[in-house]
């Protein structure tokens, strides 16, 4: 298949670790920065082929991972209210709240509905007109723009009983809230190619020039990960911190105008609080005041509920590429995909289900003897 198996040749494979073993001569610690990236990277131990001087970090890049727990709870309570239709991606039907999950909700009798669209949830609206149906928004830029679509023809079409439940994140302040922090140990950054399919590469260049990290952009597959960071490794050895795009047959310099164009019109950037990190300023979207009216916190009255993380779930320091998931005590025990304390370990991108599904579940020597 196009696109898919000629970027996993294992001979092109060996070929490119060969030239990133040939140009490593120091450490360097190198982030990921999206949760199909960590997958991929797991899946196929591209971390374990490495030379042992390139360690990879697990990034905040993970939508479902990153959605606050305050909002899993309000979206639990709008679900839980009469004459709801609730409207979900799978995914999040399996995240835990303060004390259930979606799935809890709906065999409590709550109308919870996986969709592949939200304009799915739309076309519920407009068929159930004396029921309020509402889509779970969550995600980086990359589903942004077919939510900002859903609610721009909500507007159109005149639908009064369809809302949004937003919380929507941005890449770049999440890279300078990391690079911000006093225990960084990123040198760089691969950046999520999805995400600047839509965005472009404009916002990166600033962060590359004030932190003085190279950001390559890549893709998902292993070669388009390998030679992401064979382009990472050649500037870090160079003394290099530039933008470069590992990533062209999908990324353009300027993006998707008309996405972005959309985005501008339903959203407007707001503070918005990650996941086991906390508040990040300008590091999210909310409605825009000419779409106030589709927001689901205003319309079910949930602005004001707050939340706290359970003690034991250490899954915001995976975020941050403080640890990895199985140095977390809880990890394969307490915390499992069956029984899990936090989004990732549920999420299809969460670091810490990639770490349980595909058996790194041992306790690094230093840590098992501490």
């Amino acid at each position: 298949m196009k696109y898919l198996d000629e970027f996993s040749n294992p001979e092109l494979a060996k070929l490119l670790l060969e030239r990133i073993r040939a140009t490593t001569t120091r450490r360097w610690a190198i982030m990921e920065v999206c949760g199909g990236q960590t997958h991929s990277i797991i899946r196929h131990g591209i971390d374990q082929l490495l030379p042992d001087q390139i360690e990879m970090i697990h990034g905040p890049g993970c939508p479902v991972c990153v959605t606050p727990l305050e909002v899993i709870d309000k979206a639990l309570a709008i679900a839980a209210q009469p004459n709801v239709i609730f409207c979900s991606f799978g995914d999040m039907l399996r995240v835990p709240g303060s004390s259930k999950d979606l799935f809890r909700v709906k065999s409590e009798g709550g109308d919870v509905r996986v969709v592949y669209s939200p304009l799915d949830a739309l076309e519920l609206a407009r068929a159930n007109p004396d029921r309020q149906v509402v889509f779970f928004g969550i995600g980086f830029e990359t589903t942004a723009p077919a939510n900002a679509m859903t609610v721009y023809q909500a507007k159109r079409l005149g639908v009064r009983n369809f809302s949004l439940l937003v919380s929507h994140v941005l890449v770049p302040p999440a890279i300078a809230a990391i690079m911000e922090s006093p225990s960084c140990r990123v040198q760089a950054f691969l950046a999520a190619g999805h995400v600047c399919t839509v965005m472009g590469t404009a916002e990166y260049p600033p962060l590359a020039e004030t932190y003085r990290v190279p950001v390559v952009v890549t893709g998902f597959e292993p070669l388009d990960i390998l030679e992401g960071i064979r382009r990472t490794v050649t500037q870090l050895e160079q003394g290099r911190h530039e933008v470069d795009n590992a990533y062209r047959r999908a990324v353009t310099a300027e993006g998707n105008p008309a996405a972005k164009a959309m985005l501008a019109d339903v959203f407007e950037v707001t503070d918005r609080g990650w996941r086991g990190i906390g508040v990040i300023p300008d590091s999210g979207w909310r409605l825009s005041p000419r779409y106030r009216d589709y927001d689901a916190e205003y319309r079910f009255a949930v602005t004001d509920l707050h939340t706290e993380e359970s003690p034991i779930c250490r899954s915001g320091e995976v975020l941050q590429g403080l640890i990895k998931p199985h140095e977390c005590a809880a990890f394969g025990k307490q915390c499992t995909p069956r029984n899990p304390l936090g989004a990732t370990m549920v999420s299809s991108e969460g670091a810490c289900a990639a770490y349980y599904l595909y058996r790194r579940l041992d306790l690094p020597a230093e840590v098992a003897h501490a």
